[in-house]
């Protein structure tokens, strides 16, 4: 870096470029994350087996793309006020609530920013499903369907011809593969496999091997 080069966030952004795709659906009984595996730092594969959908309750998920230690400094945060909220409210932390806190602290960081774009999804028999997208100044918009990252934009083509309101989690989760599999077939910056999150009435989890294998989706 330049010593007059003044533009540290500007600079920064530019020198250290990001690859993931991650991806959520609503859907008439619950929410759908999915995400591809790999991290790279610029050309480099730094590792290829990120659990890029971490959980925060278990009724609520956050996808994370961009810096890995700004992404999880701001999990950690998450699921301290989750946790906070269930004990001394005696129930869940609404989805709703869960967005505006993160894009609260985004917002206040945004003279130094934390270099992520988060989809917080949920579902709860009070709200139903819910995703939001939240970048990295705090903006928030709620979506049917959202994807983010270098590999979002392949991402999108696929699910703004599959995606249908009514979907099942079962359904969806098929299409929020075949999104993520497409990006990694056009996009350098994501790779290696594919994790897929459900969240319904049962709560938080994660999608077996064989259950992902019977997609027919070899990743």
């Amino acid at each position: 870096m330049h010593p007059q080069d003044n533009r540290y966030p500007e600079y920064i952004a530019d020198q250290i470029k990001k690859g993931t795709t991650t991806c959520a659906l609503t859907c008439k009984d619950g929410v759908v994350l999915a995400a591809d595996t790999r991290a790279s730092a610029g050309l480099f594969i730094a590792d290829r087996h990120v659990m890029k959908i971490q959980r925060v309750d278990r009724h609520l998920a956050m996808t994370i793309a961009g810096g890995v230690a700004d992404a999880q400094n701001l999990v950690d945060t998450m699921r301290y006020n989750a946790n906070i909220y269930r004990l001394q409210n005696k129930e869940l932390m609404p989805v709703k609530s869960a967005s505006r806190l993160c894009s609260n602290i985004l917002f206040n960081q945004r003279y130094f920013p934390y270099y992520v774009q988060i989809i917080m999804a949920g579902y709860t028999k009070d709200e139903g499903s819910q995703i939001n997208n939240i970048d990295l100044f705090g903006s928030l918009t709620t979506e049917k369907f959202i994807s983010t990252g270098s590999g979002s934009p392949v991402a999108y083509g696929y699910l703004e011809s599959e995606y249908k309101p009514n979907l099942s989690v079962d359904e969806a989760y098929k299409t929020a593969m075949h999104a993520i599999a497409a990006a990694i077939r056009r996009n350098a910056g994501t790779g290696d496999s594919i994790n897929v999150v459900i969240i319904d009435e049962d709560g938080y989890r994660e999608l077996s091997k064989e259950q992902k294998a019977e997609v027919g989706v070899v990743y």
